[in-house]
């Protein structure tokens, strides 16, 4: 919860004042209800059972002679006063006082756990006990921190709200407000003014807080975006690049002794070439249009030339995908079970991926390798299948079919991750070499457990 992630940021010169408020209220407090006697005006007269006490008046001064045809003017009467004098504090009574100000220590942390620790203290001080003129004063300032507490940190707002409204009932009905008497004035004046201030520093605070956090979530989304792109480009420069390799190399050994075949063969590298910036205009657009959005200067396609950005592929496509690696010469058989499905946009891609990653791995690290591509589709899940032969390493290659430098496996597993998909790759027991990925069709995507990525005999 953001509360408590702000809370977890306090300063320790905020957990400082807030111990040094706490100790000073509760000495106070204590101190307040240890002055057990105390002197009440009565202007009235009125004892209300209680002894007068006349309140001591200094001798009078030697008035000054009156002036000719000055009046005489009435002495002031003395205000008669009662003292009360109140029991002894019994101990639990000075450790209840205490307590109305001790939790304000965790006021930031349990801020309306901490407003009615306070609030109950102060009940029992004053319901069962017998609570000095002072005290009461300091456990009415101890409310007021603990109010603003509630109100200012609390995450449950409405909760706050009737709890401070009741507490401005429940305080005036027990006889919880104090007199306000010229000592207790400045108290009244600069805590509000301290909690205002403190109020401005915790908005500053917290408006940092969510400042960093947005920047931090922008470059995450920019390293997403960015990989994502990585892995695009990876796809599409892999597999179109490596049919034209081969499809090159062809031509060139059958140039002399078969024009005809040679020609077919450069074709199929002009059709390859034409397929791969197609779908690299397609990235780059998208690479130019979030730039805009972004409000960069870049114009959406600008530089691109007069070709539409091409849709990306899916599994609809994986019968060109096919036809492409057969006319390179390597023989590729293509199975659909099941009857095929709308799917999403991301999940089509992700299959498509994965044929296409596989069988270009097939075909550049091997010689003499067949391919069966295998699309199954259940009620639940899709499957993908591509398995090899196997044959001896193409030259230059250095490794057996499919033995790539796992980069393209890996983001493949973080692609169908995604959706909730798993991927399994391995050499198998006869040889060869075998891809399978197998997407979930749920609602539901993305458990943990999709992110399984195992290497293995399959």
């Amino acid at each position: 919860m953001r509360w408590r992630e702000a809370v977890a940021g306090l300063s320790r010169w905020s957990w400082a004042a807030d111990a040094l408020l706490t100790v000073g209220l509760s000495v106070a407090t204590v101190a307040g209800d240890l002055n057990r006697s105390y002197v009440e005006l009565r202007p009235d007269g009125g004892d209300g059972g209680a002894a007068l006490v006349p309140v001591p008046v200094p001798p009078p001064l030697p008035e000054p002679p009156a002036p000719p045809g000055a009046g005489t003017m009435p002495l002031p009467r003395p205000v008669p006063a009662v003292e009360h004098v109140l029991p002894a504090a019994e101990p639990w009574e000075l450790a209840v006082a205490v307590l109305t100000a001790l939790p304000l220590v965790l006021r930031r942390r349990f801020p309306l756990t901490v407003y009615w620790a306070v609030t109950a203290a102060t009940v029992v001080l004053h319901r069962w006990g017998d609570a000095a003129p002072d005290a009461t004063q300091f456990a009415f300032a101890s409310g007021l921190v603990a109010a603003y507490s509630a109100v200012v940190h609390s995450p449950h707002r409405k909760a706050a709200a009737l709890s401070v409204l009741a507490g401005t009932v429940l305080y005036p009905m027990l006889h919880m407000v104090p007199e306000v008497s010229p000592g207790f004035v400045p108290l009244l004046v600069l805590l509000p003014v301290g909690l205002a201030s403190q109020a401005v520093h915790s908005w500053r605070r917290r408006a940092r807080t969510l400042h960093e956090r947005q920047e931090e979530a922008l470059r995450r989304a920019v390293a997403e975006e960015r990989a994502r792109i990585a892995r695009e480009l990876h796809d599409v420069v892999t597999h179109n690049v490596s049919m034209m390799t081969i499809q090159a190399g062809a031509a060139r050994k059958v140039l002399d002794r078969a024009p005809d075949q040679a020609r077919e063969a450069m074709l199929a590298v002009e059709t390859a070439g034409r397929t791969a910036m197609s779908e690299l205009r397609h990235v780059m657009g998208l690479l130019t249009m979030a730039e805009a959005d972004g409000s960069s200067a870049t114009v959406p396609g600008e530089g691109l030339g007069d070709l539409d950005l091409a849709p990306q592929p899916g599994l609809d496509r994986v019968g060109e995908l096919v036809e492409g690696v057969r006319a390179t010469g390597v023989p590729v058989e293509l199975t659909v079970r099941g009857a095929a499905v709308e799917l999403p946009g991301g999940v089509g891609l992700a299959a498509y991926r994965v044929v296409q990653e596989a069988l270009t791995n097939a075909v550049r690290h091997a010689e003499g390798v067949r391919v069966a591509v295998l699309v199954a589709y259940a009620p639940d899940e899709l499957r993908v299948e591509v398995t090899d032969s196997g044959g001896p390493a193409r030259t230059g290659s250095g490794a057996g079919a499919s033995e790539g430098g796992g980069r393209g496996l890996i983001g493949l597993r973080e692609r169908l991750a995604v959706y909730g998909g798993t991927l399994r790759a391995g050499r198998r027991p006869g040889g060869g070499y075998r891809v399978r990925a197998v997407i979930p069709l749920s609602p539901v995507r993305g458990a943990d457990g999709g992110r399984e990525f195992v290497r293995e005999d399959v």
